[in-house]
């Protein structure tokens, strides 16, 4: 059984009905997941009850009256009944393709996040017949895939994530963090973006009295760039995955030179026990980078001071031309 968490802002404003679209999303999937909304802003006990999901207050905050990370998993983990976890941003909105892909997943522990798609939605959703095709169609034709940073959901088994640092939910770089741990714990990470279109309702961030500057650079920000543990870790990020889902199912991604070389750099840092390991790797790596990149221009060498030699004839082709 799937336990699908999250924490609404207050239902007000465009909010109201994103968040509405997102909820009424999750109670279509199939099959049905326990939904747990965190916490007491305005509006969330009672669209809890109006929509028959479990509501949980009780919710740490920090100084700021920002709900806690390290609240929300522990809350969810103590009174879910899956064996497995969903945090989902209560602006995402989730498709046929959510469950479906969770069911392809065979280990036994793992976390497994995707890519969101932007798009601008402001109607109410229809669950007509039909409606998650037409959905995923209008995002993929009219949205924005983001890049590797953009997380907004998790699936993760039980107990996976038990020793969270207090980061402030809503703000950058814990997402960065749940990829640095499950590199550091070692377990599958999978990432599900060809498999899950998670639609991110476009909004605006006058939730935060500074708006979208004081959400990507105020001082909860930048107290979560410390939690993480300094600017270096903003680099873990969904292209370090060990897994893909992919249409042809489960499969390891493709390996190449650079992708080996980002994998030996963040690993360094996720698993310090082998870091000397990682970087001596790492070392040999680039050294033959470099030779690589060095012999081309040795071989070109001698082609080029014949060929500026005027009027000397070359008595047979140069082979290294």
């Amino acid at each position: 059984m799937l336990t699908l968490f999250a924490i609404p802002k207050g239902f007000r404003g465009e909010f109201d009905q994103i968040q509405r679209n997102a909820i009424t999303s999750w109670t279509l999937l199939e099959p049905k997941p326990e939904i747990i909304l965190l916490g007491d802003d305005e509006g969330t006990a009672e669209v809890a009850k109006e929509f028959g999901v479990k509501h949980v207050s009780g919710v740490e905050r920090n100084d700021h009256g920002t709900p806690l990370l390290s609240s929300l998993f522990e809350i969810a983990q103590r009174v879910g009944a899956g064996s497995l976890f969903a945090y989902v941003n209560a602006d995402i909105i989730l498709l046929d393709d959510f469950m479906k892909t969770i069911e392809q997943i065979p280990f036994q522990r793992f976390m497994l996040t995707g890519q969101r798609w932007n798009l601008d939605f402001n109607e109410a959703i229809a669950p007509n017949p039909g409606w998650t095709e037409q959905l995923r169609h209008r995002a993929m034709t009219s949205g924005a895939l983001e890049g590797p940073q953009a997380m907004d959901y998790f699936v993760f088994t039980r107990n996976t994530y038990t020793h969270i640092p207090p980061f402030a939910i809503g703000r950058l770089c814990w997402d960065n963090w749940m990829v640095y741990s499950a590199l550091n714990l070692n377990i599958p990470l999978v990432d599900a973006t060809e498999a899950i279109v998670a639609v991110h309702q476009n909004h605006d961030y006058n939730h935060h009295p500074d708006g979208k500057k004081g959400v990507f650079l105020g001082e909860e920000a930048q107290q979560n760039l410390q939690l993480l543990g300094g600017k270096h870790y903003t680099y873990f990020m969904l292209d370090l995955a060990d897994w893909q889902v992919t249409p042809q199912g489960l499969q390891k991604p493709l390996l190449s030179w650079q992708r080996l070389d980002r994998r030996l750099d963040m690993l360094s840092l996720a698993r310090p026990k082998f870091r000397l390991a990682y970087r001596m790797l790492l070392g040999l790596l680039r050294y033959g980078d470099q030779l690589r990149a060095v012999r081309p221009k040795l071989l070109g060498i001698p082609a080029r001071i014949v060929c500026r030699l005027r009027g000397l004839k070359r008595s047979k082709p140069s082979s290294f031309e």
